[in-house]
């Protein structure tokens, strides 16, 4: 199977959960988007009706209002009942990097509104420690991006700002440093450093977010439930 093919299966998976009359989120990137479109055939079909969603950037956004999917905000909706998203790295207790596509903030937001936050990959992303195969994005202020740079080097990692001279900007007109760790040993302690730092926004450890991990390969698709147990013990 192709890697699209294969994001395609995870998402359409994750998409059958979604219940009519509810309030869905709508993470960023590539997965999703195959998610945000299956979505869209089923509000137009009917199977599913008075869905509202919440985007977690702006480019989500108009590519949901592109296909006809009902919008709403937080503030309207600050309980969100369900939210499909992806990531870049998975551990074996579902913690997450994520941030590649840029919109860690909102899309860590949204995550925290949310009763059931179900995250669709394919088994590429799937690691024992994450770090291992993905930089990690932090989120900070123009004005004090270089002591952060400083900062985070001094815990051990190789930082990068992302787009260099001309730098990536998120949606709050940040920048984002891409911080390349060794395999992380305490995600949990380095979300901790990061979290109490002034100037760092947001970073894309996503610790015990995450309820639900949708998992695509080429023997097909699996669903785990964090309450039942963890990744690693459901691997074949």
């Amino acid at each position: 199977m192709s890697m699209d093919a294969l994001k395609k299966a995870a998402a359409h998976r994750a998409v059958e959960f979604i219940q009519s009359n509810t309030v869905v989120g709508l993470g960023h990137g590539s997965t999703t988007a195959f998610a945000i479109e299956k979505l869209a055939s089923l509000l137009q079909s009917g199977e599913l009706e008075d869905i509202v969603a919440i985007p977690c950037s702006l480019e989500v956004e108009a590519h949901a209002r592109r296909l006809g999917i009902p919008l709403t905000t937080l503030e309207d909706h600050p309980r969100i009942d369900l939210t499909i998203d992806g990531a870049d790295e998975v551990d074996p207790e579902m913690n997450l990097i994520k941030g590649g596509g840029g919109a860690l903030l909102r899309e860590k937001i949204v995550a925290c509104a949310s009763q059931r936050e179900i995250i669709i990959v394919d088994e590429s992303k799937l690691s024992e420690k994450l770090g291992t195969h993905f930089a990690l994005p932090v989120e900070v202020v123009p004005f004090a991006w270089t002591v952060e740079k400083r900062f985070i080097e001094g815990l051990g990692a190789e930082v990068t700002r992302r787009g260099g001279h001309t730098p990536f900007l998120t949606d709050q007109r940040n920048v984002i440093l891409d911080c390349r760790f060794p395999p992380i040993s305490d995600a949990p302690r380095l979300a901790l450093l990061l979290n109490n730092r002034a100037g760092v926004v947001e970073h894309g450890l996503f610790i015990d977010l995450a309820t639900d991990l949708i998992v695509a390969s080429a023997s097909g698709v699996r669903h785990v439930r964090k309450v039942e147990e963890s990744m690693d013990t459901k691997r074949p």
